[in-house]
């Protein structure tokens, strides 16, 4: 199954009325994880990594495994930057074979965010690549090093920003956020209801750790196609290392294994929440 664009994983999913699991990944380990898990299940998925994590997983080096891995699975996969933060890394992406890239001003007034994105798409039209970009703030931070306050998505806003720009998703904020929840989360659909009537592109979660499966399947069916979900994977794969740990004998190789049954755990999990199985 070839490497594919997000925009077409999406709109299979708006036909069929599921969502789409994006799994971020930060070694070879996760990536190995994340597909078994969509093979398995016969899910498409997306695999991603966000600018934030770089430091610690070059672009250079974890994208062209993404890539190589999303070109021999079994079953639809798109490669994904998420929360691009400048036009040098979206570029590099681009460049290394990504299908989608999401560039982040939504901190900006909508007026720069546009001005944004309509490069970032300028950039990423000769790819054949799709877009994403936000409107709103979600609380906390990619990596958690910033609490950042939550600024809901404006439904006005998130009109603006499509008519202005033609791109091929929007990430909102509905009262989700990055990061583990110090509360139960309050989604407020009646934003996603309001956005939804006004842009005809799909609609994407971020911060899905700690979303209730009830309130995951209410964002799909108000038309929510990418759900992003990260620090449950990075968790599920802690805990797998943690309690492969406990044991006496210690080898690289089975701790490695650790690591992909950790991935592929908390993936197949959300996979069946999403409701993408069998339908690769």
């Amino acid at each position: 199954m070839p490497l594919v664009n997000m925009s077409q994983l999406l709109e299979e999913a708006q036909k069929g009325n599921y969502g789409i699991g994006a799994f971020s990944v930060a070694n070879m380990e996760m990536v190995m994880g994340a597909i078994k898990a969509a093979e398995e299940l016969k899910s498409p998925i997306i695999l991603q990594i966000a600018q934030v994590r770089l430091p610690y997983s070059p672009l250079s080096m974890i994208g062209p495994l993404m890539v190589a891995a999303a070109k021999t699975a079994a079953v639809p996969v798109a490669v994904h930057l998420d929360h691009g933060l400048d036009l040098e890394v979206v570029k590099q992406a681009l460049d290394l074979g990504f299908t989608s890239v999401m560039i982040d001003a939504s901190q900006l007034p909508i007026e720069e965010n546009i001005s944004i994105v309509k490069k970032v798409i300028e950039i990423a039209k000769p790819y054949g690549a799709s877009v994403e970009a936000e409107v709103g703030q979600l609380a906390g931070s990619e990596d958690g090093s910033v609490d950042n306050e939550m600024l809901y998505s404006d439904p006005d806003e998130v009109e603006e920003l499509y008519k202005n720009t033609n791109l091929d998703a929007i990430a909102l904020s509905i009262g989700n956020a990055h990061g583990l929840y110090k509360q139960e989360p309050k989604l407020n659909f009646s934003i996603l209801e309001q956005a939804r009537k006004r842009v005809p592109v799909p609609l994407v979660l971020h911060g899905g750790t700690g979303i209730s499966v009830t309130d995951f399947r209410n964002c799909i069916a108000g038309g929510v196609r990418k759900l992003n979900v990260a620090t449950a994977t990075f968790l599920s794969v802690e805990n797998a290392v943690r309690e492969y740990s406990k044991g006496e004998k210690k080898d690289y190789f089975l701790m490695s294994s650790a690591m992909v049954q950790g991935t592929y755990e908390n993936v197949s999990k959300h996979i069946k929440i999403f409701q993408s199985d069998n339908k690769a």
